[in-house]
């Protein structure tokens, strides 16, 4: 039986950069229903739902690495970032996760 816990959710201001804000639930110890959102911006737009998608079912344990990987694995050269990094968004997760 899968056993969800509340949604949560976090901000985080990229030094120099964007807000970055994270909603997501924990379903069995891993990320579902992940949605970034916030003032950055991502060409070609439709790498933002790449992004959540990629994060869905990574364990919950807040490790860095792993969300990381996942991102750059759907970063492919086109991709253009702005006010955001890979970095970041494992930092909003990590603070969702705490």
């Amino acid at each position: 039986m899968t056993q969800f816990q509340a949604a949560r959710h976090a901000e985080y201001k990229i030094p120099g950069g964007k807000l970055l804000v994270v909603d997501l639930q924990v379903a069995d110890g891993r990320l579902q229903a992940v949605q970034l959102s916030g003032d950055f911006f991502l060409e070609p737009p439709e790498t933002l739902d790449a992004i959540n998608a990629a994060l869905v079912g990574l364990p919950a344990d807040g490790n860095a690495v792993p969300i990381e990987r996942a991102v750059q694995s759907v970063l492919n050269p086109e991709v253009m970032m702005y006010g955001i990094t890979v970095e970041g968004i494992a930092v909003v997760i990590q603070r969702a996760l705490s």
